[in-house]
């Protein structure tokens, strides 16, 4: 195996041992601030909300999940082959649900992860103005696992467990004491598939509740995301040949194994099974129907949740012709260099106008919270 070679952390990236707290109370460091993330760090009270009180999200609002599928058929692809050949109407919502909810699911341990891994980032940060952006981040990335996991509770009473891929990534960025594969695991690769998951979801689900809470954590993801792209502007052009290559095969590794987690039918094996199906048998089924407009129109769909990650790294120069041939597996990648960008900025701008309104309200009347009991 070749070895490792040392990525240098450029100015407000700087880190220290994470054993040495020694290092973050020098003196000196407190005053050695840097302004990179002041705009992202001042805009956060703009974006707060509050998944506890009703101004901003209503979990009371039904949705029968035994008459309505949350997400259309062309979402899902195991909709769109033999599978449903098997099953009743009232069936084939079940299942659609259940894989909506695996979906959901690996979201919500993704938010977890971002929430320790930006506290991880609290303790090795020199930089008092990473760390702060680090600390808000923390809190913000709480706010998501709270909405999500009420959202489970009124839905299903529960989320499904993390892929065995989804889980090993994880736990590899939260406890790496290197800069880089936090950055590029987490701030480009996990969140940029959430921006892509969640601005997918906000744009197709039948569910009011779904789509006003992903609305509001894709505000929130927006502005995670750019920290990220912050680090790739400053950090990669300073890079030499072997250091920018090792940093790219660390993200096609990530990538590879989110794109395994979410899309590999083994992960929902459990789901399956529940249905009378063996995984391998609904593998073969897609694979039978691939050829057919429906199931390509699916694939294409589901492809949809990776395109914001794959276009984060292409954007910041982590893709190039080494690793180019592996994206072309799933996407026209050179075709995403030319896409605008926006969705989810759009998204971000609409709801900062919403939420200066119910602020401004809440501030006219006093009101801090009308609680959901």
């Amino acid at each position: 195996m070749k070895k490792a070679v040392d990525i240098p952390n450029f100015e407000a990236y700087e880190s220290v041992d994470r054993d040495d707290f020694g290092a973050q109370i020098e003196p000196d460091r407190y005053g050695d601030r840097s302004d990179t993330f002041d705009e992202i760090i001042s805009a956060t009270e703009g974006h707060f909300w509050d998944p506890d009180d009703r101004s901003y999200l209503d979990f009371t609002h039904p949705f029968d999940l035994t008459e309505q599928l949350l997400m259309p058929v062309s979402f899902t692809p195991e909709l769109n082959c033999a599978v449903v050949d098997k099953l009743d109407e009232r069936q084939q919502i079940l299942f659609g649900n259940e894989l909506t909810r695996f979906y959901l699911s690996q979201l919500l341990h993704g938010e977890q992860g971002a929430l320790s891994l930006s506290a991880s980032l609290c303790h090795i940060f020199r930089d008092p103005g990473a760390q702060e952006y680090a600390a808000n981040q923390v809190r913000e990335e709480a706010r998501h696992v709270h909405a999500l996991t009420r959202y489970f509770a009124v839905r299903w009473g529960a989320p499904l467990a993390a892929g065995g891929g989804l889980l090993s990534l994880l736990t590899t960025l939260v406890m790496t004491g290197e800069v880089y594969q936090k950055i590029v695991g987490m701030q480009m690769l996990v969140e940029g598939l959430a921006l892509g998951a969640f601005s997918t979801i906000y744009n197709s689900t039948t569910d009011p509740v779904l789509r006003r809470m992903v609305q509001f954590i894709l505000t929130d993801e927006s502005y995670h995301h750019r920290f990220g792209r912050i680090w790739g502007a400053s950090t990669l052009p300073k890079l030499n040949e072997e250091q920018r290559a090792q940093i790219e095969n660390w993200a096609a590794g990530c990538f590879v194994t989110i794109f395994r987690n979410f899309g590999g039918l083994h992960q929902k094996q459990s789901i399956y099974s529940r249905f009378g199906f063996d995984w391998e048998w609904v593998a073969g089924a897609m694979r039978e129907a691939s050829h057919g407009d429906a199931a390509r129109e699916a694939l294409q769909s589901h492809f949809q949740l990776y395109r914001v990650l794959a276009k984060t790294l292409l954007q910041a120069g982590i893709i190039t012709d080494r690793t180019r041939p592996l994206y072309r597996s799933w996407f026209d990648i050179d075709s995403l260099a030319g896409e605008p960008d926006g969705l989810s900025e759009a998204i971000a701008e609409a709801t900062l106008a919403e939420f200066r309104e119910i602020h401004r309200e809440k501030q006219r009347t006093g009101t801090i919270r009308n609680r959901q009991l």
